[in-house]
């Protein structure tokens, strides 16, 4: 009797309204600045001055710095995939088309998207942590107060030196992926080593190649520019900087995702 009351209780109708409209209004706000981070950056991004050390410190940052942990994730996963896809194709003796397997996989799919996971969590939670910091240090105030636009030093070079490097670093994860299914093939299996590179080059065309480039060129935006926006908008000092760090990671990662859907429905 008390629970039908309860589930009668139209307070409790008017609290779950209240968090669905809360929830979503805030994940609007979340959009909007984001989008806004975005659309000022590319806005500053023609307009003098250039600042090109800090480029190069930042594109340094994205991709030299993150080379190591894409190259040894890039290696293992075209070992897993040949090891995979290997035993599979062994059980209707289709060993031969291993490499063909592995390059489209790694071309269109997994090179751009792991590349782009890996960079958000090293690249994307450094951003907004640095951002934060300064943020509620009021070192971004203190820009202001100089007549210097926070946007054009801060948010331009990270975000265009993540769109730049991370088709490079997916280039290169390519490469040792393939050299990666090469060396299980090869080596484990004893596979016919010219028969895995004629495979691999037989049915690549070039707009897997490029797909995958310009699914790295829009996930470095993404995790950029979510890093920036939470960085550049975050409140309630150490606390609240830990929290952007974090909530940082989790929104790239998931608009990485959700838009490599989108995108392969555009480009294939």
């Amino acid at each position: 009797m008390v629970a039908a009351t309860e589930s009668r209780d139209p307070g409790l109708v008017f609290r779950w309204l209240d968090s669905i409209g809360r929830s979503s209004v805030e994940l609007l706000e979340e959009l909007g600045r984001f989008f806004y981070v975005l659309t000022q950056a590319f806005l500053w991004t023609l307009r003098r001055p250039f600042d090109f050390a800090e480029w190069l410190r930042q594109m340094v940052r994205v991709g030299y710095d993150s080379m190591p942990v894409v190259l040894l994730t890039a290696m293992f996963t075209g070992m897993v995939m040949a090891l995979q896809t290997y035993r599979g194709f062994e059980r209707f003796h289709a060993e031969g088309y291993v490499g063909s397997v592995v390059a489209l996989s790694l071309t269109r799919e997994l090179a751009p998207v792991l590349t782009g996971l890996i960079v958000a969590g090293r690249v994307g939670s450094a951003i907004a942590a640095e951002l934060g910091t300064m943020r509620v240090t009021e070192q971004i105030d203190a820009l202001y107060a100089m007549a210097v636009e926070p946007v054009q030093y801060l948010v331009v070079p990270r975000v265009g030196a993540s769109i730049l490097m991370l088709p490079i670093l997916t280039l290169v994860a390519d490469g040792v992926g393939v050299l990666g299914g090469w060396f299980v093939s090869v080596g484990l299996f004893h596979a016919n080593p010219v028969q895995y590179w004629h495979s691999t080059f037989q049915y690549l065309e070039v707009n897997d190649l490029t797909s995958g480039l310009i699914k790295a060129a829009f996930f470095g935006m993404i995790l950029a520019g979510t890093g920036c926006a939470k960085g550049f908008y975050t409140t309630g000092g150490a606390e609240g900087v830990g929290r952007s760090t974090t909530a940082a990671v989790v929104m790239a990662s998931l608009s990485i995702l959700l838009s490599d859907f989108f995108l392969t429905k555009i480009l294939f």
